[in-house]
């Protein structure tokens, strides 16, 4: 099982933040997310958001970072540490643009960009954005295509209903090869099919965790699946949060200091397909000195027995 750590204040959903984190700068969000990567950490991960309605406030903040700039610098504070969104929102940027965004990060960091998509679920911001919202869908499957021509071909051209370009100069292309590794989040079956299409891995959102192993049947059995590995994250934190980011309050999503518990935690979802996850940080966290002495009983308890 791989262990991966969220980004400290890069949002501020209700029913996933603690307050400590709001007093934590820039510079401050790098120094423990650099002690992380020297920890051993696979991966981080942060949301994104553009523009939040006001009546969407109290429960999931405004504070977001643009995940491409954010994850830029943070590749220059870490030296291995893998560097993933979680999510994207895909229908909401031109999809050249994002694949420059993307092609730019892996180039720059050696190889260590990973893009978790998702369509999105807020109507509002789409609506602030002049994007139609009942077509994300369709966006979203033209969009991951375009990007994968860019990335991929010496002489990208694309024909589709949202996108069009032909013979089009694209570079740097990532270094990863074939291309930057695409993950998908979201839960409904078009995400599944959308998984075995273009996908590397899947990240479930309000899919009940014991259907885990026949969304992942479904995911392969799918005409267009190519056999190929599909890596699947998970964070217990997610069961507390409602599709609207409501606070669910679910017993299994808060952190507690007993190893062996989270051991077994991990346990139950490596049997259910998992294979990477966040290990949840206890209530009471005050400081980012205790945030920090959590990553490193992590690193020290929870890491090598995994």
């Amino acid at each position: 099982m791989k262990l991966n750590m969220g980004v400290p204040n890069s949002m501020h959903v209700k029913a996933m933040v603690q307050p400590w984190e709001f007093a934590l700068s820039g510079a401050e969000v790098g120094d423990l997310v650099a002690q992380g990567d020297a920890l051993g950490f696979n991966k981080c991960m942060l949301g994104e958001h553009f523009v939040i309605p006001s009546q969407h406030y109290d429960l999931s903040g405004y504070h977001y970072f643009h995940v491409v700039v954010a994850l830029g610098y943070l590749g220059g504070r870490t030296k291995n540490m893998r560097l993933s969104s979680s999510v994207s929102i895909l229908p909401l940027q031109s999809p050249i643009v994002q694949a420059k965004a993307w092609s730019t990060l892996d180039w720059m960091t050696g190889g260590r960009a990973e893009a978790l998509f998702g369509v999105g679920w807020l109507k509002e911001e789409f609506d602030m954005l002049g994007v139609d919202f009942h077509k994300r869908g369709r966006m979203a499957d033209e969009y991951l295509a375009a990007m994968i021509e860019l990335w991929t071909s010496d002489d990208p051209c694309f024909e589709g209903e949202f996108v069009n370009f032909k013979h089009a100069g694209f570079e740097p292309k990532p270094i990863q090869k074939p291309r930057i590794p695409i993950w998908l989040g979201g839960d409904a079956e078009p995400v599944l099919k959308r998984v075995a299409k273009f996908g590397d891995g899947w990240s479930p959102f309000r899919t009940p965790p014991e259907t885990f192993p026949q969304c992942i049947d479904l995911i392969k059995s799918q005409p267009e699946y190519d056999g190929r590995p599909i890596e699947v994250f998970f964070a217990l934190e997610m069961l507390n949060v409602g599709s609207h980011h409501e606070v669910l309050d679910d017993p299994r999503a808060p952190g507690t200091r007993d190893a062996q518990k989270i051991i077994d935690q991990i346990g139950w979802l490596k049997e259910l397909g998992i294979t990477e996850t966040i290990v949840p940080l206890p209530p009471g966290i005050k400081d980012k000195s205790e945030y920090l002495d959590r990553l490193r009983w992590v690193a020290e308890e929870i890491m090598p027995r995994v």
